[in-house]
């Protein structure tokens, strides 16, 4: 079992009606990335859909991966411009409290943050002061 530092939120700064295939594809094949950037996703109805097991390292956070747990909702941004907005659902607030609270049971001593919270990100995500 990997020690974990870091509960990382995140927001995928698309629209909410994104598709989580369309995000994963955008990984493989525009990012060309092996593993996926998120342990959990949170869909605007709730539903959290599992993407890797939390011995995976994901691509989240530059640097900081192998230390940490990601997970983000689908939204996080207000406009075709991409302008940053805290739009998650009341199910999207419920379901990342949830497992916020999950992943502290198992993980205490982990800090929960964003990923712009790290040095050196220039990210507004996840849209919203953790």
């Amino acid at each position: 079992m990997r020690t974990i530092k870091n509960i990382v939120l995140h927001c995928t700064a698309t629209p909410q009606s994104a598709k989580i295939e369309n995000i994963q594809r955008y990984w493989r094949d525009h990012l060309k990335w092996k593993s996926p950037g998120y342990h959990r996703i949170i869909q605007p109805d709730g539903t959290v859909v599992k993407l890797a097991e939390d011995s995976h390292i994901c691509n989240g956070v530059a640097g900081h991966n192998s230390v940490s747990i990601h997970i983000s909702y689908i939204g996080g941004v207000g406009d075709d411009n991409r302008t940053p907005l805290d739009n998650r659902t009341q199910a999207q607030i419920a379901a990342m409290i949830a497992l916020v609270k999950e992943y502290k049971a198992k993980y205490p001593s982990a800090r929960v943050c964003g990923h712009r919270d790290f040095p050196g990100v220039a990210k507004a995500c996840p849209s919203f002061d953790v």
